[in-house]
C-alpha cells in the first residue's frame, strides 16, 4: 500500500491525537479505527484519483464498504467499519475540514445473530473439578489456573477485567469484585463458595509464591511476578477445558457465554444478567445469550394456559 499524500495523512495523525486525547479510547479502539481511516482514504485516492477531502462523499463511502464485502469481510466487520467512517466523518465536520456530514445516511448492515459455544452445565462442574484437582499439589500456576477459570465462570466477567483487578478490588466478605469494564464504568460481580474457597487457596499458597517487586496490587500474577497477561489467561482455560471429554475448545469468552447462559437457564432475570455482564444495552445481552429449549418448554407449561 503507497503512502498517503502529505495533506491526508496530516488528517490522520491529528484524528489519531482526537481518538487518544480527546476520546480517551482504548488502544485497541485508537488502533482499528485508525486501520478503518486509512483504508477508506487510500481507497479515495487510489480509486477516486484525488487528495481532495472534500470529494469524501456518500457514495465513496459506499462504494468503500461495498469493496470490503466483496473482499470477504464479514457483517459484524463491515458494521464496526461503518461505526469507524461515521467517527472519522464526525470528525471531519467537527474540526471544519468537510461542511456536511456524508455518513449521516450511512447504514450499517444487521450483524447475524449467532449463538455461541457454550459448556453444558455438567461440563462446567467437570471442568472446575479438574481445575481443583490440578491445584492439590499447590504448585503455584495450577493453583492461579484454578482461580482463572473459577472467577471467570462465577463472575461473567471479561478475561482483560480479570487480568485488571488488584487485590483491593475483592470482598471476599461479600464476595463481590469490583470490575472496571468497557468506558471505565465500575461494576460489582458477585461469586460463590467454590470461587471463594478457590480465592483462598491463591492467596495463601500461589500469589505468596509469584510475587515480587514488580507485582504491585496485582491479584492475578504470571511466572515472574508481573500481572497475569490475557494470554496466559486463555491457555489457563484451554488447558482445563482440554481435560472434560466431549467439552468444546473454548477461550475465556466462552466461559463468560457459559456463565450467562446458566444464569438464564436457572431462571435469572435478563437484565440482571445484563447487569452482571455490563452491557449497557438489554438488545447487547439477548443477542450474547440463549436460552435453552428446556427452559423455553418449562416456561411454557407452566405460564400458557393450554400447554
Amino acid at each position: 500500500m503507497d503512502a498517503l499524500p502529505t495533506t491526508l495523512r496530516v488528517h490522520l495523525d491529528e484524528y489519531a491525537e482526537y481518538l487518544t486525547l480527546g476520546r480517551d479510547r482504548s488502544p485497541h479502539t485508537v488502533r482499528a479505527y485508525l486501520r478503518d481511516a486509512e483504508s477508506l482514504l487510500h481507497y479515495l485516492v487510489d480509486v477516486n484519483e484525488t487528495s481532495d477531502l472534500s470529494a469524501l462523499d456518500l457514495q465513496v463511502l459506499r462504494s468503500w464498504l461495498a469493496s470490503q464485502a466483496r473482499s470477504g469481510a464479514a457483517r459484524t466487520s463491515l458494521a464496526r467499519r461503518t461505526s469507524s467512517a461515521k467517527s472519522f466523518t464526525a470528525w471531519c465536520v467537527g474540526t471544519g475540514r468537510l461542511d456536511t456530514d456524508p455518513a449521516l445516511r450511512l447504514s450499517a448492515p444487521r450483524a447475524g445473530r449467532h449463538l455461541p459455544s457454550v459448556l453444558k452445565q455438567n461440563q462446567a462442574d467437570e471442568a472446575m473439578a479438574w481445575a481443583k484437582i490440578g491445584a492439590e499439589e499447590l504448585d503455584p500456576v495450577a493453583v492461579r489456573d484454578r482461580l482463572v477459570v473459577e472467577l471467570l465462570y462465577a463472575t461473567g466477567i471479561r478475561v482483560s477485567e480479570l487480568c485488571g483487578l488488584d487485590i483491593g478490588d475483592v470482598d471476599d466478605q461479600r464476595r463481590v469484585v469490583r470490575v472496571v469494564g468497557k468506558g471505565d464504568k465500575e461494576r460489582s460481580a458477585p461469586f460463590g463458595g467454590p470461587a471463594a474457597e478457590s480465592l483462598n487457596q491463591w492467596l495463601a499458597y500461589g500469589r505468596p509464591e509469584l510475587a515480587t517487586e514488580r507485582s504491585g496490587g496485582a491479584l492475578l500474577l504470571g511466572r515472574r511476578g508481573g500481572r497475569l497477561d490475557p494470554r496466559q489467561a486463555r491457555t489457563a482455560v484451554h488447558e482445563v477445558l482440554a481435560s472434560v471429554p466431549g467439552a468444546p475448545d473454548l477461550a475465556p469468552h466462552g466461559l463468560r457465554h457459559s456463565a450467562a447462559t446458566h444464569l438464564l437457564e436457572g431462571g435469572a432475570d435478563l437484565r440482571v444478567v445484563q447487569e452482571l455482564l455490563g452491557h449497557s444495552s438489554l438488545a447487547t445481552t439477548q443477542i450474547y445469550t440463549h436460552v435453552s429449549v428446556d427452559r423455553l418448554r418449562a416456561v411454557h407449561d407452566r405460564a400458557h394456559p393450554r400447554a
